[in-house]
């Protein structure tokens, strides 16, 4: 065996086929205490004589061992990369092929097979708790023939962190990336809401948390996402419902687990499922119930959206969920939605739609995920979700608290998280969403692992691209068989970008944010929006240790 290593930044994407020599070393960070700093190792085994010589033995020495984690990078296959029609060049390639994407832990043995010839590499977490004292650390790696560091040394490479002693402050950024229960239980073949369930879903959330997603897609009826006219997802649906004499009734109990458990995970909010069906609110959601005796379905396809019988009940539900919340003081920290990505077409559905509910969640954070800025200028929608390729728009109009979005539309000049594309591209939007003052952001996928009319499973180990969107889009974790989940080098990215916004956060709160922005513009090329921003993450890197400098010298 003849390895390379080398330490790279955590925006390389080490593909099977590349040259080690060509990947840029990064051997120094800064980080703040409460962060969890990443870097990757990247390998190379140029010769091996033996074809099952290919296993070695990584081996940390350092003062903050005990702070390092070690996952190893595998690649996924991935046959749609983008739209045969995106002219944008900031793809890393936009052929089929084997992309890094997937993180897998290492056990504590660090035992490693690196076959001849292609690159491989690992990522490196540094999880730094708060208040550490801070100073330089350097981090030795060795790969050994034996465990333990003993035996023939193959390769050897080196770190040094310096951790500044300031706590990177709390997130205040609204973070959801939509959790799908109903991808879980098919996928781990357990019965909804069983005991096996419930603790899936635990496990997803406490790593969304984990990961800065704050913000916890709760269904209280079966989500209207992703469903053709007509056909219907499995049902999860945390309210029971009673029908008696004209008069419904409502158990809460299965929601009240449902809080208790994300509270326990450490979640801020809950982000309600749709009161309407997806692009254009015609229709009510899928609502099974008892009734005459029999539990049935309710509302659904069927129903029209300003049907009376659907407007009584929503009413009667909402006095009754509202006043739930509030006893348990949890009202105010609820998101409520109406219908996902309404078009200008679907205004007058949509108005119909909201003037059923406007009186009741009046005072209420009230979004929805839509581009056209003329939902918030008529005062339709206060609160709007507008997708990140037209943010400008809602810039300009001076929306306050404003929130933005991707999905697989945003294939075209501003950031996402497309395997295909550089992690610079998901990373970049915690300078962003300082420079605009974005409090909230959302993405359909967390786990939507079905085809996109939900009507078919998918192995999202093969199918990255759920048979119709670019791949990545869809999910940001894998499953793993244990029933957790298995993190992407895309949302531990994006996670970054949540630490870039919080230290820059920091950083104004000690230097004011005039002198922050000076510091944003000094490192990026101008302009700098969500249309024009630096390709390279070195940019980001720089602005990182600019930010860390400022913050040093302040404290």
């Amino acid at each position: 065996m003849k390895l390379s290593v080398k330490t790279v930044s955590s925006l390389e994407k080490c593909f099977l086929d590349e040259d080690i020599e060509k990947k840029r070393e990064i051997s120094s960070l800064s980080a703040l205490c409460g962060e969890k700093l990443s870097f990757q190792i990247a390998y190379y085994n140029k010769i091996s004589d033996n074809p099952n010589d290919t296993l070695c033995y990584l081996n940390v020495s350092s003062q903050i061992a005990d702070l390092v984690k070690i996952n190893k990078i595998e690649s996924v296959p991935v046959r749609f990369t983008t739209y045969a029609n995106c002219e944008d060049k900031n793809y890393l390639r936009k052929e089929p092929g084997l992309f890094p994407d997937l993180l897998i832990p290492m056990d504590s043995e660090y035992e490693l097979h690196v076959p001849a010839h292609h690159l491989g590499s690992l990522w490196i977490d540094v999880d730094i708790p708060e208040n550490h004292k801070g100073g330089i650390f350097p981090i030795e790696f060795s790969f050994t023939s034996e465990k333990n560091g003993k035996g023939r040394v193959f390769a050897q490479c080196s770190f040094e962190l310096k951790i500044i002693p300031a706590n990177l402050p709390e997130q205040t950024l609204t973070c959801t990336q939509w959790l799908h229960c109903d991808c879980l239980a098919d996928y781990y073949r357990v019965d909804i809401f069983s005991e096996r369930h419930w603790e899936i879903i635990e496990n997803y959330v406490r790593c969304a948390v984990k990961n800065g997603i704050n913000s916890v897609f709760t269904p209280i009826f079966t989500p209207p996402l992703d469903t053709p006219e007509g056909k219907e997802r499995p049902t999860v649906q945390l309210i029971e419902v009673f029908e008696k004499s004209g008069k419904w009734g409502f158990n809460f109990s299965r929601l009240d687990r449902w809080i208790e458990m994300c509270e326990r995970c450490g979640v801020k909010y809950f982000e309600l499922s749709h009161l309407f069906t997806q692009q254009g609110a015609t229709h009510a959601p899928k609502i099974m119930g008892w009734k005459n005796g029999r539990y049935q379905k309710l509302f659904g396809w069927e129903t029209a959206a300003s049907s009376d019988e659907y407007a009584g009940f929503l009413r009667s539900f909402l006095r009754r969920f509202i006043d739930h919340m509030k006893k348990k003081g949890l009202d105010q920290r609820c998101i409520f939605h109406i219908s996902d990505e309404p078009r200008d077409r679907h205004f007058d559905d949509y108005a119909t739609a909201k003037s059923i509910v406007a009186d009741l969640l009046d005072g209420y954070h009230v979004a929805d995920a839509l581009s056209s800025v003329n939902f918030y200028n008529t005062g339709l929608v206060e609160r709007p979700i507008p997708s990140i390729d037209f943010i400008e728009d809602f810039i300009e109009a001076n929306v306050p608290d404003l929130w933005t979005y991707y999905c697989c539309a945003q294939y075209n000049d501003v950031p996402n998280r497309f395997i295909a594309m550089p992690l610079s591209r998901t990373r970049i939007v915690g300078a962003q969403f300082y420079k605009y003052s974005v409090v909230g952001f959302l993405h359909w996928g967390y786990n939507f692992w079905y085809t996109m009319t939900s009507q078919q499973l998918c192995n999202p180990y093969l199918t990255t691209d759920v048979g119709r969107v670019p791949a990545g889009d869809a999910y940001s974790v894998y499953p793993a068989a244990d029933g957790t989940p298995l993190e992407s080098i895309r949302l531990r990215s994006f996670y970054e970008a949540i630490c870039d916004l919080r230290a820059l956060t920091l950083c104004e709160k000690l230097c004011g944010r005039d002198a922050v922005l000076e510091a944003v513009n000094s490192v990026f090329p101008q302009p700098f929006d969500f249309k024009n921003y630096p390709s390279d993450g070195i940019y980001i890197l720089a602005l990182r240790h600019k930010i860390n400098s400022m913050i040093e010298e302040k404290i």
